[in-house]
């Protein structure tokens, strides 16, 4: 194709023809281009880092110096971090912090000793009377899918197939106070002293 041709082109584009896309003929600088076109990159005039030759000798010296540490590791025994939680301060094992028992009068003594005893028995008897009822239902129980087996095997397969609908069980029982309406707890603050350890 000739320069005039293009050139010819070139003005029929920029008149605004209907034909052809508005990209093509409001393109004013060689660095836009139409998106039909092929996109490239400005070109970069950098060169590419060299990369830098690995001394052999050098990398074996760290092998070597990292070969020496784990050695020197190996010899000395690691040490267990305490735990703090079974240690006794030496300040609570001072003589001033013994607490002398109450002296108790022999009369009351009798008294304390008789009410444990009674106590015992009473929760024995509580004890025992729970495992005799719930003896009685089991039995109960065991019975009434006998005489169901007896009756029908689907109703027994039934009755003793496991409910999916029990698990997962949430339960909240009684609280001491009654909740508060609209109350909103204050968030606690605390001095963290919690000793870090590095072996």
């Amino acid at each position: 194709m000739n320069t005039a041709a293009c050139n010819k082109l070139l003005q029929v584009y920029r008149q605004g023809s209907r034909s052809c896309p508005p990209w093509v003929w409001r393109r004013e600088s060689h660095w836009q281009m139409s998106l039909l076109t092929l996109r490239t990159t400005i070109p970069m005039r950098a060169e590419p880092k060299k990369k830098k030759k690995a001394d052999p000798k050098r990398e074996q010296a760290i092998r070597e110096r990292m070969r020496k540490k784990l050695k020197k590791l190996e010899r000395i025994p690691p040490q267990l971090i305490p735990i703090e939680d079974f240690i006794k301060p030496i300040s609570f094992l001072h003589e001033s912090r013994v607490r002398p028992p109450p002296e108790i009068k022999p009369e009351e003594e009798e008294r304390r000793a008789l009410l444990l005893k009674k106590w015992s028995v009473s929760k024995q008897q509580e004890h025992e009377a729970e495992n005799k009822g719930l003896e009685s239902l089991i039995e109960a129980q065991q019975e009434a899918l006998r005489e169901l087996r007896l009756e029908s095997e689907e109703l027994y397969n039934a009755a003793i197939a496991l409910d999916p609908g029990l698990l997962p069980l949430q339960n909240q029982g009684p609280c001491f106070t009654p909740p508060i309406p609209q109350h909103n707890a204050p968030e606690g603050k605390y001095n963290d002293i919690t000793k870090v350890y590095t072996q």
